[in-house]
């Protein structure tokens, strides 16, 4: 079958995806700080922001093993985590790191890619 090597290393992405956004969520939802320079950014009510992301990281998780397994369930959660976190990095550019979110959406689209392409049949070579 096609794509499972790539299978395989997306599904390794999203475990690490799920597991950064799962972070992120607790520290949003931690009243986090962040100190930049001498600069401290002291960010107030990142709640729902926070809980979105540990949402998110949960399915980007899920997705990320259940497609280790070789279940079509992952797949399909696999899109859907990966689809939902580029759109989530889309609206992240306008913060500190838009490089970094840019990146992430980058990431997001080679997984989004790797999983739609999984499991097409090869194509019998031309006589």
């Amino acid at each position: 079958m096609r794509g499972t090597g790539r299978a395989a290393f997306v599904a390794a992405l999203l475990l690490i995806a799920g597991t950064l956004n799962i972070i992120y969520g607790i520290a949003s939802v931690g009243d986090a700080t962040a100190v930049v320079g001498d600069q401290r950014l002291v960010f107030t009510n990142l709640h729902t922001y926070g809980w979105v992301l540990i949402i998110l990281g949960v399915i980007q998780l899920t997705g990320g093993l259940s497609l280790l397994g070789g279940n079509a369930y992952g797949r399909v959660l696999g899109i859907v985590g990966a689809g939902l976190g580029a759109l989530d990095a889309l609206a992240a550019i306008g913060g500190r790191n838009p490089w970094w979110s840019l990146g992430v959406f980058a990431l997001c689209i080679y997984i989004l890619h790797g999983l739609i392409i999984f499991g097409s049949d090869e194509r019998a070579p031309a006589r």
